[in-house]
């Protein structure tokens, strides 16, 4: 009997010590996160992952920035930083051991200092033997990469600078053909740049100024490509809208031109003065004369205070005046409101004097004194 009780007692105590080597198979991580104002991170995450076998634990950070993840199987780790969603840092292979806490630390504060390091290597072209020491071969590369694009797009800037610097000389000095080389280069080096290709709509438009058919119409359907171009990269500038119309305008393209004037206005309200305004003066030249009354008038509506608009819709509507049988002249009901209109906003305005005239045509009172608006007006004498 008294062997039995031993094997089993014995048995008992390789159960036990079976056990005790399961429970030892357990290891620490530990560390410390310091943020990039050196203060310690707080709310932090530190996610480790195992990689010999599939597993995935995480910890916070406490106030002192400290961490602890205590109970992890033995093995291999990659441990990552997570700071508001986002993988700031990691440490990769991180091997466990028995006993002792195995320590991973971070410091953003350092990080951002290499980081700033980095970004200052690309911009000078200079890679200290500090920074060339902490790199891994992937970031070495990265920055030569870097560092190539860098100078190139430097190369690709002043490149772009000088033709469109060139372009703008060229176009002040109305030298068109240079101009339009210029502009056409900086395109090419740059087809994003949506001020190039308005610039150079533009210069096709003043070039066919003073070029007969067909080399006038030529010009023009260039000037609309590059608006288009335009158009196309920013839709919403209403001031490219109002210019591509004017092209369309000179290829006597009316539908379509007013069709670009109003999506102009819709797209920028404030300027719907200043775009019908345009639209009556095209179509005027055109010898449009009924629909650029309609321009005119609605220039006025828009802002009733243009007064150039106001003369204009004035000399547009005597156009339609009609002879009576008596043989005098009947104009519109709303001619002579128009110059009046004009001479209460510029009384001293260049088209004053016309106004006065065309009034006093029409058989209507000119005033000899015009206040301007916003004047005081003078204070009534006094009964005595």
């Amino acid at each position: 009997m008294s062997c039995w009780f031993r094997s089993i007692r014995l048995a008992g105590v390789l159960l036990f010590a079976v056990a005790g080597a399961a429970v030892a198979q357990v290891s620490t991580i530990e560390g410390k996160v310091i943020g990039e104002d050196g203060q310690p991170l707080q709310n932090a995450i530190v996610r480790m992952d195992r990689k010999d076998i599939k597993g995935k634990y995480e910890v916070k950070t406490r106030k002192k920035g400290d961490f602890l993840h205590a109970g992890l199987p033995l093995g291999t780790y990659k441990v990552t930083l997570i700071v508001n969603g986002q993988e700031v840092d990691s440490v990769d292979n991180v091997r466990t051991q028995l006993g002792e806490p195995t320590t991973v630390n971070f410091d953003l504060r350092q990080q951002a200092a290499r980081r700033k390091a980095m970004e200052r290597a690309v911009e000078t072209g200079q890679v200290t033997q500090e920074i060339a020491r902490d790199m891994t071969p992937e970031q070495k590369a990265a920055i030569e990469r870097q560092m190539k694009e860098r100078a190139a797009a430097l190369a690709k800037n002043k490149a772009l600078n000088d033709a469109f610097n060139a372009a703008v000389e060229a176009r002040n000095q109305k030298n068109w053909d240079v101009a339009i080389e210029q502009f056409t280069k900086a395109a090419e080096l740059d087809p994003k740049q949506h001020v190039v290709w308005a610039n150079l709509g533009d210069v096709y438009m003043q070039a066919s100024a003073a070029k007969a058919s067909p080399e006038k119409e030529a010009l023009l359907e260039k000037s609309l490509e590059a608006y288009k171009k335009a158009i196309e990269l920013v839709p919403t500038d209403a001031d490219y809208r109002n210019n591509y119309a004017l092209a369309l305008a000179r290829l006597k393209r009316f539908d379509e031109m007013q069709a670009q004037i109003e999506e102009a206005v819709k797209l920028n309200p404030a300027g719907a003065g200043k775009y019908y305004y345009n639209l009556g003066a095209v179509l005027t030249n055109a010898g449009q004369l009924e629909p650029a009354c309609q321009a005119f008038k609605k220039a006025t509506q828009a802002d009733d205070k243009y007064a150039d608009a106001h003369y204009q819709y004035g000399i547009c509507l005597t156009s339609q005046a009609k002879t009576r049988p008596d043989g005098t002249i009947e104009f519109p009901p709303e001619t002579a409101a128009a110059f009046q209109k004009y001479l209460e906003l510029r009384p001293d305005g260049p088209f004053a004097e016309s106004a006065k005239g065309m009034l006093a045509t029409l058989n209507s009172k000119v005033e000899t004194q015009y206040v301007a608006p916003g004047a005081k007006k003078p204070t009534p004498a006094r009964k005595k």
